[in-house]
């Protein structure tokens, strides 16, 4: 691990990217890490050479109990140690709130060393609220009244005895502060939890040492004489926003105002600190040719660009085909597809042009793999921790938009898309059309009120950007029909999910990528190569690893299963994630990491054993076929909107993973095995009915 020591004190630094101009993000107050800069560092890092280190007290540095490290002296010092560590002769210097002062001091006196400067809404020795005519902090009680101060007018937590007495609390009192934009629980959970990795003894020592005064302040800003940047939330609650309008003015620099921002907007804004600060970085980059091509208008073929999500591979599936139908509609249209492994696995298959940006896109499946236990994937938080992902691919999106023009860019379930746009609505520049088949985030019961707040938060946030902005959506698709929507509500307070999807959605119908109700079945097992006296069960998981523990479980009952059915063959289809190796396989049993045309299998197959995965269960229902499924345990989308779509249809059997041994799965493949179902008929037209949908918006 890269350290550097200065003051007998080491510090950890990261270097990531390799090209253009350095840029050197401080790290800032020791209450959290460099982790806060984690919505930047992808972005930025894809253009730009991005050095982050933990500041003393945090992270993965040292975290000394006396002032002397703690100094503006020794603050400027391990960033000009971790400059020369680097190999970095200049840099463009951003810092955020406390850090400031160091980025300042930089400037002026080791000019040398900078090329530019980026303050974030400073925390510097100037105007106090009351002489800003800003409203001052809004202090929330709690224990302060044990204190005997005025908790309107005076951060009275902002004290060393109450960090020692009650630490927790003011993490959650002070990073409330920052985050005063609605829909902020994440961030405040993420910086509570930086905060708990440090403690009360090294903030006390770290507010031991005083700050720079204004005189020292303005005298620096005298001094500076390259470029510099001010961005300010207009809603901060910690440092008033003329604290950047004076130092704008005594430099000579710039300054952006973020309405309704708070203190950390480059965790709630990441989208335009992220293009603030490239632009402002890309300055100093050598001027290079970059071509862009304008069409006339209606000259030229019509561009599609299709995203599509990599959780699982129903969305290639029915994204296939509706793309399919399109061509129906438009056959001059080129279709590019942004997106990743094993979506891309798919779509080489079917010919398909992948875009190359694809290949900078984060993984979205190793993280939910990441993110899973034992048959368990609280999907929900999986997402919820996701949020650098999500952005650094929302940045590549904004990258190839950019670059290149597209009629109508196509969402399938691409949340980062729908999400980001909302929130920075300049950055839509052509059609686009929003596809899910689940509408409505639901907490699991088990998980407690947090859960419920949050999953209600999420869902108000996702309405407000619908009021707000009703046409930013230029079509939104219903991967189903009405009926099935949950009964549920979105949160205490918030509408029906019925009701509400209702009023802003198309109703497609369900998508299945094919027909299997025309096929002659025992023409199909021949081809295959299944013989009409075996009984096949087949087992698949989807496209994600998160399946090998169900896998597992139903090889151990493999033995007693083909005692009760004979003639069974068993055939096990693990996904291009989960390497057949890893499991123990009994003999007889047949593993495939990939069987090709595998809904024409299951299709012939007498009995199938899955996920609850929404795409390969519809699949078995419209091909009237038996099949078991077994939730992942706290996966919502599995146990509630997927289960009552099944439910509607009246098909499946559904399992749970805690009941599966190897005698109560034996049964149950006796006993569902070659069964006769009365499904409810699962509509064909689901794709051309998408396809028209989409059609108008070309």
């Amino acid at each position: 691990m890269p350290f550097v020591e200065h003051g007998g004190v080491k510090i950890h630094y990261e270097v990531r990217g390799d090209d253009g101009p350095a840029i050197l993000l401080l790290p800032t107050w020791t209450i959290v890490h460099k982790r806060f800069w984690k919505l930047q560092v992808p972005y930025l890092a894809r253009q730009f050479r991005v050095i982050t280190y933990d500041g003393p007290g945090n992270g993965q540095s040292e975290r000394p109990t006396t002032p002397e490290p703690y100094t503006q002296a020794a603050q400027v010092a391990y960033a000009l140690a971790v400059l020369d560590a680097t190999g970095t002769d200049r840099a463009v210097v951003a810092g955020l709130s406390r850090a400031a002062n160091w980025a300042l001091e930089l400037a002026a006196e080791h000019a040398s060393r900078v090329l530019g400067t980026i303050l974030i809404a400073p925390s510097l020795y100037l105007a106090p609220f009351r002489d800003t005519g800003q409203p001052p902090p809004r202090l929330e009680p709690s224990r302060v009244g044990e204190l005997g101060t005025d908790p309107i007018s005076d951060w009275a937590k902002y004290d060393a005895r109450y960090w020692q007495e009650h630490y927790e609390d003011f993490l959650w009192f002070f990073f409330g502060q920052c985050f005063t934009e609605p829909h902020s629980t994440k961030h405040i959970e993420d910086a509570v939890g930086w905060g708990r990795e440090t403690n009360a003894q090294v903030l006390i020592a770290e507010n031991a040492p005083p700050a720079p005064d204004r005189a020292t302040i303005e005298a620096w800003c005298a001094r500076i004489r390259s470029p510099l940047l001010a961005i300010h939330g207009t809603h901060d609650a910690v440092t008033p926003l003329r604290r950047s309008e004076m130092v704008a003015e005594w430099t000579g620099g710039q300054l952006v105002a973020l309405d309704g921002s708070g203190h950390l907007p480059q965790a709630r804004d990441p989208v335009r600190v992220n293009l603030l600060i490239a632009e402002f970085a890309g300055r100093f980059r050598p001027p290079a040719p970059r071509r862009r091509t304008y069409r006339r208008f209606g000259h030229g073929r019509k561009r599609v660009l299709y995203l599509s999500s990599p959780i699982g591979l129903g969305h290639a599936r029915r994204d296939l085909a509706i793309a399919r139908r399109l061509r129906e509609h438009h056959p001059d249209a080129e279709i590019d597809w942004l997106t990743q492994h094993p979506v891309t696995v798919a779509l080489h298959r079917a010919g398909e042009r992948v875009h190359p940006a694809s290949a900078w896109l984060a993984n979205e499946s190793a993280h939910f793999e990441s993110e899973a236990g034992e048959h368990d994937l609280n999907c929900f938080q999986a997402l919820r921790r996701m949020d650098e992902i999500l952005l650094a691919n929302f940045m590549v999106l904004h990258d190839v938009v950019t670059e290149e023009e597209y009629d109508l860019v196509i969402g399938d379930e691409s949340w980062e898309t729908d999400h980001f746009l909302h929130e920075n609505p300049r950055l839509k520049r052509f059609a686009y059309a929003w596809l899910t088949d689940f509408v409505g985030y639901l907490p699991m019961p088990d998980q407690g009120r947090r859960e419920a707040l949050v999953a209600a938060d999420y869902n108000a946030e996702m309405i407000r950007h619908i009021d707000r902005y009703p046409r930013l959506r230029d079509r939104a698709v219903f991967v189903g029909d009405p009926d099935d929507i949950v009964p549920d509500r979105f949160g205490p307070g918030l509408p029906p999910i019925r009701e509400w999807t209702e009023a802003h959605y198309d109703f497609a119908g369900y998508i299945t990528g094919s027909d299997p109700t025309g096929s002659d079945r025992d023409a199909l097992r021949a081809e295959l190569g299944y013989h009409p006296d075996e009984r096949v069960c087949l087992v698949t998981v989807g496209g994600s690893g998160v399946g090998g523990d169900l896998l597992r479980r139903v090889l151990d009952a493999a033995p007693e299963a083909a005692r009760r059915v004979p003639g069974l063959r068993l055939v096990v289809v693990t996904g291009p994630r989960l390497d057949p190796a890893s499991l123990r396989v009994p003999a007889g049993v047949e593993v495939h990491a990939y069987v090709p045309g595998l809904h024409r299998h299951l299709a012939a197959g007498d009995l199938a054993v899955v996920q609850g995965g929404l795409t390969t269960c519809m699949e078995l229902t419209a091909a009237r076929r038996p099949f078991i499924y077994v939730p992942l345990r706290h996966h919502f989308e599995q146990n509630f909107h997927v289960a009552h779509r099944l439910r509607r249809y009246g098909a499946g059997r559904r399992m749970d993973y805690a009941e599966l041994t190897p005698d109560a799965l034996a049964d149950a493949i006796a006993t569902e095995i070659g069964r006769e179902v009365a499904y409810r008929p699962v509509a064909t037209d689901g794709a051309a009915r998408a396809a028209a949908l989409l059609a108008d918006l070309l």
